[in-house]
C-alpha cells in the first residue's frame, strides 16, 4: 500500500518519498493563463494551500532547474508554452503561519527572525557584483536579524529582497506568501491589531504594490482582510475565494481524484462512505472533498471519523459566538437539522467591524470550512448565499465545535452536567451549574443585549441534545409562544419547556423566575407536547440579571 502523505507540505519530499500523490500540477497552467500580477487564494485550513505553494516554488525556482520531478506529471503534458517557465525565476517563498508569539514585541521579534532566515537563503547576494556596498550592509543586517535591523528596514525587507534578486539575476522574481493573514488574525485575538495591521500593510505593499521588480505574486490565507486592507491601493489584486469560479478545483480533491484513490488503493467499495463523510464542499459549482480527512481515512484503515477536528481553530469565530443571540442560535439549530439558511456573505472580513454585523459569522463559517454554499446570487448588498453543513464529518463536530467556542476555555463538560440535571428534573443542580456557566462565560456587554441574548445562549447550549431531542424555539403552543422546548425522540426521555425573563435588578430575580414558570401554566404551553403524546415534561422558569441566574421549576 502507498504511504499516505500525512503532514507532508514539501512538494519535493512528497514526490521523492514515494507517497500517494494527487496530481494538481495543472494549477500551474491555470495560474500562468490567468496572467494576474497578484492573486490571493482563500480556502479553509488543511486544504492543501501550503503544499500547492511548495509546488509552485519547486516548478518556477531557478535554483531547482536541474530537477526532473515534473517530467511525468500533468503539467509536462500541457505544452511547451508552460514548461518553458520551469526553473526560470528567482522565487521568494515566505510562510507567515508561525508569526504568533505572546504580545506585539515578541511577535515582531519572531517576524524579524523569520525574515532573517529567508534572507540567509540568498547568501550569494552579499558578494553579488550587481548589489551596491550599502545594500550589502543592509543585506547583512537583515540576514543576522540584529539590532541594526530597524522597524523601517523590516517593512522594506520583502520589496528590497525582490529588487536585489532582480538585479542579481536580471530576471524578475516570483513572490509566494503562505497564510498571509495569520499575523493579523493573531494580533486581533491578542490585543495588538492596530500595530500589526499598520506594519503588515507597509510590509506587503512594498513588495506587491507598484514593484517593478516583480514577475507575479501568489498569496494564500483563510480570509481576505477587507476595508482597512493590507492591500490598500493595490489595483492589480485578484481574489479567488470559495465562491469564485476560477481555480475552483485547485485546492481539495475532486470526485474523480478521490475515485482514482479508491481504485489505486483497492478500496472502490469505500466511495459511498467517503462521499457521505468528506464530500459536499461546493467551490463555485465544483464538488470538493476535504483532502486532509480523505488521506487520514485511508491512513486509519478506512475508518470514518471527524479527522478535521481541531485543525481549523479560529479566534474570530470564537469571539462572535460568545455574543450569540436568539436569531443566530435558531439559524445554527436549523443547520443542525440539515436545513439551509440564507445569509449575506462577503469575500472579506472587516476586523474593526466584527460583532456589528451578525451575518459576518456566516462569512467566517463559510471561509473556515464549517459551511458550504449551496447557491449564491448577487444583490444590491453583495452576495446572498444559501448555506448548509457540507457533510457528515462537519455535522458530527459542528455542535461540539460551536459550543466549545461559546464556552470560556471550551468547558463543555460542565454544560453536559447542566443538561443532565435539566433532563432529570434536578432543579437545584440545574440552577447551580447554569449559574456557574453564566458567571464564567457571559460578559456585561453581552448581558446588556437583553433577553434575546440569554435565549440565544440557551438555544446554543441545547445543540448537545441534537441526538435525543428536537429543539423548538418561539413556537406557538396553547395560548401563546413558548421560548424554548425540547421534544424527546424516544419515550424514555422527558420533554422540557423553558421560559426566560430578564430582571432589571437582582432583587427581582426570583419574582421573574416564578412569573416565567406561571406563564408556562397560564398559557398552556404543554399543549404542543400533548399533541405529540409526550406526557413527561419538565417545566422551568429562568430569570437572568447580568451574570446572575434564578431558576424555578
Amino acid at each position: 500500500m502507498c504511504k499516505m502523505p500525512i503532514g507532508i507540505e514539501n512538494f519535493r519530499e512528497l514526490i521523492e518519498g514515494n507517497y500517494y500523490f494527487v496530481d494538481k500540477t495543472l494549477f500551474i497552467k491555470e495560474l500562468l493563463d490567468s496572467r494576474s500580477k497578484v492573486t490571493l487564494f482563500t480556502r479553509p485550513r488543511r486544504f492543501g494551500k501550503t503544499l500547492s505553494m511548495s509546488m509552485l516554488k519547486e516548478f518556477f525556482d531557478i535554483n531547482a532547474a536541474d530537477s526532473d520531478i515534473f517530467a511525468e506529471l500533468k503539467i509536462s503534458r500541457a505544452g511547451n508554452q508552460y514548461m518553458q517557465h520551469r526553473g526560470k525565476y528567482p522565487v521568494i517563498f515566505l510562510s507567515m503561519k508561525a508569526v504568533a508569539a505572546g504580545g506585539y514585541a515578541d511577535t515582531f521579534a519572531l517576524l524579524k527572525a523569520i525574515v532573517a532566515r529567508l534572507y540567509r537563503q540568498y547568501w550569494f547576494l552579499e558578494k553579488s557584483a550587481a548589489i551596491s556596498d550599502d545594500e550589502k550592509k543592509y543585506y547583512v543586517n537583515m540576514r543576522q536579524g540584529n539590532e541594526l535591523c530597524s522597524y523601517a528596514d523590516l517593512t522594506l525587507s520583502l520589496g528590497n529582497l525582490s529588487n536585489m534578486l532582480y538585479r542579481h539575476y536580471g530576471i524578475k522574481p516570483i513572490v509566494l506568501i503562505d497564510e498571509y493573514d495569520a499575523p493579523v488574525q493573531y494580533a486581533w485575538e491578542n490585543g495588538f491589531y492596530d500595530e500589526m495591521i499598520s506594519f503588515m500593510r507597509q510590509f506587503y505593499s512594498e513588495a506587491l504594490k507598484g514593484n517593478e521588480a516583480l514577475e507575479f505574486a501568489v498569496l494564500t490565507g483563510v480570509l481576505r482582510i477587507a476595508k482597512e486592507s493590507i492591500f490598500s491601493g493595490l489595483n492589480n489584486l485578484r481574489i479567488c475565494s470559495v465562491t469564485s469560479k476560477s481555480f475552483n478545483t485547485a485546492f481539495g480533491f475532486t470526485e474523480e481524484e478521490v475515485s482514482g484513490m479508491t481504485v489505486a488503493l483497492r478500496h472502490e467499495d469505500k466511495m459511498p462512505e467517503l462521499k457521505e463523510w468528506y464530500n459536499g464542499y461546493n467551490f463555485a459549482g465544483a464538488d470538493i472533498y476535504n483532502p486532509w480527512s480523505v488521506i487520514q481515512y485511508f491512513q486509519e484503515g478506512c475508518r470514518a471519523g471527524a479527522y478535521w477536528v481541531n485543525t481549523s481553530g479560529n479566534g474570530i469565530i470564537r469571539q462572535m459566538l460568545r455574543g450569540i443571540e436568539q436569531e443566530q442560535a435558531e439559524d445554527l439549530h436549523s443547520l443542525m437539522k440539515w436545513e439551509t439558511v440564507a445569509k449575506q456573505v462577503s469575500e472579506g472580513v472587516i476586523y474593526e467591524d466584527i460583532g456589528k454585523n451578525s451575518d459576518d459569522l456566516y462569512t467566517l463559517l463559510l471561509n473556515a470550512g464549517y459551511l458550504k454554499c449551496v447557491r449564491v446570487r448577487d444583490d444590491l448588498y453583495g452576495q446572498e448565499a444559501e448555506l448548509k453543513i457540507p457533510n457528515k464529518e462537519i455535522y458530527s463536530l459542528f455542535g461540539r465545535e460551536i459550543l466549545a467556542n461559546m464556552m470560556s476555555g471550551g468547558a463543555v463538560s460542565g454544560l453536559r452536567k447542566m443538561l443532565d440535571a435539566m433532563l432529570s428534573g434536578n432543579v437545584r443542580a440545574f440552577e447551580s451549574v447554569l449559574a456557574t456557566i453564566v458567571r464564567n462565560n457571559v460578559s456585561c456587554y453581552d448581558a446588556a443585549n437583553g433577553e434575546s441574548f440569554y435565549h440565544g445562549m440557551m438555544l446554543g447550549f441545547c445543540v448537545l441534545l441534537k441526538d435525543t431531542h428536537l429543539v423548538e424555539s418561539n413556537r406557538e403552543s396553547g395560548y401563546g409562544r413558548f421560548d424554548l422546548a425540547l421534544m424527546p425522540m424516544d419515550e424514555k426521555y422527558y420533554g422540557v419547556i423553558l421560559e426566560f425573563k430578564r430582571a432589571e435588578d437582582e432583587a427581582h430575580l426570583e419574582a421573574k423566575a416564578l412569573e416565567a414558570l406561571a406563564q408556562i401554566e397560564d398559557l398552556s404551553y404543554i399543549a404542543e407536547f400533548e399533541k405529540r403524546r409526550i406526557n413527561k415534561v419538565w417545566k422551568y422558569g429562568i430569570a437572568f440579571c447580568g451574570k446572575r441566574v434564578c431558576l424555578r421549576g
